[in-house]
């Protein structure tokens, strides 16, 4: 059970995890601020508490545990946490989408250190997730595989061709987060998708299903634990999250999916997060 000390921790880092990204995000006039703040304290809690044998000296380690980002485009927040962690120098942020960075605007596991698997086009993540978590069976490695998905993801019927499979295989070194932010770049993802019961829909699928607040770091870690504990399914968490949160102005809007921030706009979210 993780403790008060390291719950406080978590939080801190994600406050200034979402200050830098807005930063970089203002300066660079691109990227995806909505979603990438939405998914924070899932990175966060992933990167820093629950995966095993995170080496930026090594960052290729056999047994570490795999991060896959399905949701590609909030690469910006995965670039934060990995430079947080030693893979690159924080500076390096401000090349995002440069031509010939690193830092692509979506991350590309052949240039980033620390970046597990080449993500963009939604719906291939949960398929690469399930090669991975076999090959760690096929080997005799202890990993585990953590994927983060986006809700409007879900619309992609590869994931649930990935779904089958993973409950017919029995993969249960794979746990898969829903970034449930409930928007999408169009729209609400009711209005452009509905999905109905997604709960119903991957226990008919054959997974085990958790719920939590998705911006809670003791609910998400809790929620880890649980799913390490089950064994002979997959398991995944659907984490309840408000895109863009924390800045008031981008909150639940799909607006703020890929729009550049203007100056009013970045005003008031380093106002709202504690920032310059």
């Amino acid at each position: 059970m993780i403790k008060e000390k390291e719950i406080k921790k978590l939080e801190e880092k994600c406050l200034k995890f979402r200050r830098d990204v807005i930063d970089v995000l203002h300066e660079k006039k691109t990227g995806h601020p909505g979603g990438s703040l939405s998914v924070c304290e899932i990175l966060t809690t992933l990167l820093f508490h629950q995966m095993k044998n995170l080496n930026p000296a090594n960052p290729l380690h056999p047994d570490r545990d795999r991060l896959i980002l399905s949701k590609g485009h909030a690469a910006p927040m995965l670039y934060r946490g990995l430079a947080e962690l030693g893979y690159f120098p924080v500076e390096e942020m401000h090349t995002l989408r440069d031509f010939g960075s690193r830092l692509q605007g979506h991350p590309c596991m052949l240039d980033t250190p620390g970046v597990d698997m080449t993500s963009g086009p939604l719906g291939i993540g949960l398929s690469a997730s399930i090669g991975i978590a076999l090959a760690f069976r096929l080997d005799g490695r202890k990993g585990h595989v953590y994927t983060v998905l986006g809700d409007g993801e879900l619309n992609e019927g590869t994931i649930w061709e990935a779904a089958m499979s993973a409950a017919k295989f029995k993969i249960d070194n794979i746990t898969a987060i829903v970034d449930w932010n409930r928007v999408q770049l169009d729209g609400t993802t009711d209005d452009i998708m509905p999905m109905g019961n997604i709960a119903d829909k991957f226990k008919a699928f054959g997974w085990n299903v958790l719920e939590c607040d998705g911006h809670c770091v003791k609910n998400l870690c809790d929620c880890y634990d649980k799913a390490l504990a089950i064994k002979g399914v997959p398991t995944v968490i659907l984490a309840h999250t408000i895109k863009g949160k924390g800045v008031s102005v981008m909150e639940g809007k799909s607006a703020w999916h890929g729009k550049p921030i203007d100056e009013d706009t970045f005003a008031l979210a380093m106002e709202e997060l504690g920032g310059r």
